[in-house]
């Protein structure tokens, strides 16, 4: 069985200080590309069901396309899902047996966030499944929930620390200066926020917005406590650019198993690029996957 809880890949990472990619993936060839390039790295992955792709395609169908391509490996897999903001949607991922979710309560009050997320926690954990919750908001777009610059917060330690306190919500999504889709100039990371955080709440931070982040920083955040990086947009980037160049060089190409083979081999290119930068590489042969018996230091 390749399939892994959330809390159980987090914690690994966070005690072993390595990044674990949490991929988007939106059809096929994407869920193709991140698995191979995990195999062919032996790194635990996590393949993320965003809300564009719940649009589009539907839940339901991309976590049975997942299923099947993530029980055909021993790489150590956890289907999550991303950015919910509905709790309906999340109890639905939950019945489905996602190994991970996430309830975006950032919009919300902080009470409403807290009550949501408590009962999120507590039902998830029940099933074994790993809980992410956020306090502060993001800024950026991403699968057309978009917040404004201006609005967006840096998470305060204080709140943070009320928030997983109220909660015991397994991984935490903060705001220190990252946001959704494409940096117009490099970002600016509280890295003194986080680490101020990451002392007071003790568990996985999550990094958002971990497209074309530079590495340097990236590894930075990872050493200061981040143990979950999303990655889409470039990921987005590379599959497009890989068809476009297929289609190039083959403008009369009308076979889409060569258009699109072209970009997942250009995205699972990206994927490797992120898993050596996150530290994952190999950690998949030191995780006891299969044992759901993991003592948690909290």
């Amino acid at each position: 069985m390749s399939f892994i809880d959330g809390k159980t890949l987090l914690y690994h990472a966070y005690e072993n200080k390595y990044g674990v990619g949490a991929f988007s993936a939106h059809n096929a060839e994407t869920v193709q590309a991140i698995i191979e390039a995990a195999e062919e790295l032996r790194s635990p992955v996590m393949i993320q069901v965003g809300q564009k792709v719940i649009q589009t395609l539907g839940m339901e169908p991309m976590k049975a396309l997942i299923d099947w391509y993530g029980k055909q490996t021993e790489i150590p897999v956890c289907i999550h899902l991303d950015h919910s903001r509905k709790l309906s949607q999340t109890l639905k991922a939950i019945q489905l047996s996602f190994q991970s979710v996430m309830f975006d309560g950032s919009s919300l009050s902080f009470e409403e966030n807290v009550e949501i997320t408590k009962y999120v926690v507590k039902t998830g954990n029940e099933l074994n499944i790993g809980v992410e919750g956020e306090i502060g908001k993001i800024g950026g777009t991403e699968d057309d929930i978009t917040v404004d610059e201006n609005e967006a917060l840096i998470t305060g330690v204080e709140e943070a620390l009320a928030f997983t306190d109220a909660t015991n919500v397994d991984y935490l999504a903060v705001s220190i200066g990252t946001a959704h889709g494409i940096y117009q100039r490099e970002p600016h990371i509280r890295f003194d926020r986080l680490e101020e955080i990451s002392k007071e709440v003790q568990r996985p931070i999550v990094l958002h917005g971990g497209s074309e982040v530079p590495d340097h920083l990236v590894q930075k955040a990872i050493s200061l406590g981040i143990s979950k990086i999303n990655v889409d947009t470039e990921l987005r980037q590379s599959f497009t650019q890989g068809v476009q160049e297929y289609w190039n060089e083959n403008p009369k190409g009308i076979v889409l198993a060569d258009s699109l083979g072209a970009g997942k081999e250009k995205m699972k290119d990206k994927v490797k690029e992120k898993i050596k930068v996150f530290g994952s590489e190999g950690q998949a042969d030191h995780i006891n996957y299969l044992n759901r018996s993991y003592h948690y230091n909290l």
